[in-house]
C-alpha cells in the first residue's frame, strides 16, 4: 500500500450546511456536491475533503460513534505567519464557526488557533516555523 491519503471523509449532520460553511462563507472552491448527500472540497493536489451526510455514511461504513460525541481528530490548515493565523480564524468565526482557541504562541516555537465547524469537527489554523510545516505551504 502506498504511503498516501486521497479522501478525508467526515460524516455531517447537514450537507446544505456545511456547503454554506465551506463554500459560501469560506471562499472555498466545491469539486462535487450532491444536495442532502455530498460536498466534494479539493485541499490537495491529490487530497479531497469529502462530507457526506451522516445518515448515508452509516449505512455505508456502520456507526463509528461510541456515543461520546465527535472523534478526536483535528484537521490542520498550515498558514504562513501568525497574522494570518489570526485572519483565518476571525473569517472562520464571520462564517458560523465557534472559535475555540484564540491564537497563541506555542512552546514548539509555532501560532495556533482553533475553532469547530458547524458538525463540532475541530480545526487547527497553525503557523508552524520548522520544515514540515513550510514544506506543506511551498
Amino acid at each position: 500500500m502506498d504511503q498516501r491519503l486521497s479522501f478525508i471523509t467526515l460524516a455531517v449532520a447537514d450537507v446544505s450546511r456545511s456547503r454554506a460553511f465551506f463554500v459560501d462563507g469560506l471562499g472555498w472552491q466545491e469539486s462535487l456536491y450532491v444536495p442532502e448527500e455530498v460536498l466534494m472540497l479539493r485541499v490537495g493536489e491529490r487530497l479531497v475533503l469529502s462530507l457526506w451526510d451522516r445518515e448515508a455514511f452509516e449505512a455505508e461504513v456502520g456507526a463509528l460513534s461510541d456515543g461520546t460525541g465527535v472523534a478526536p481528530i483535528t484537521l490542520a490548515h498550515n498558514v504562513a505567519s501568525p497574522a494570518e493565523v489570526d485572519e483565518v480564524l476571525e473569517e472562520a468565526a464571520a462564517a458560523g464557526a465557534m472559535i475555540r482557541n484564540r491564537g497563541t504562541k506555542r512552546e514548539w516555537g509555532g501560532y495556533s488557533g482553533y475553532f469547530t465547524d458547524p458538525d463540532g469537527f475541530a480545526w487547527e489554523i497553525a503557523f508552524n516555523p520548522g520544515p514540515i510545516g513550510q514544506d506543506l505551504l511551498a
